[in-house]
């Protein structure tokens, strides 16, 4: 086990070591959409790359699930084909929101071992994700 200063160190290396070896300036939070958020995360259990419905309002949440679960096959079909939808997904602090994402199981960050293939897990969908946004980003801000 690791402390919660060591965890944090921990997480702080990887974060540092990935923006060195993936110098791209990644979309994330700039969807120009204050209810769309683009998200990275590695934690102890998975790593994944999200996208993400954070508005409260559950009627606004739902308008745009629906306009991106409409794009499920070309989504599926030309970017990521392990997507997948949730549209309520439970954050560990309790709060409710919409994500589709890609996962990768068994990862840990607190194994060195295990980020170079969860470096390129994220990089490589976060592109693809971003990617797909981009296309399609005219359709879901409508």
């Amino acid at each position: 086990m690791f402390s919660h200063e060591e965890s944090k160190k921990i997480r702080q290396q990887f974060w540092t070591s990935f923006g060195k070896e993936f110098p791209h300036k990644w979309l994330l939070y700039n969807t120009k959409m204050k209810e769309i958020q683009l998200k990275f995360s590695f934690t102890r259990k998975f790593a994944m790359v999200s996208f993400d419905i954070v508005d409260q309002d559950e009627f606004i949440r739902s308008y745009y699930f629906e306009k991106l679960e409409s794009l499920k096959t070309v989504l599926k079909e030309s970017y990521l084909p392990n997507i997948q939808y949730e549209k309520e997904y439970e954050l560990p602090e309790g709060k409710v929101i919409s994500r589709i994402f890609v996962e990768k199981d068994g990862v840990n960050i607190h194994r060195q071992k295990d980020w170079p293939e969860v470096k390129e897990f994220l990089a490589e969908n976060m592109l693809k994700m971003e990617e797909f946004f981009g296309d399609f980003n005219d359709y879901i801000k409508s």
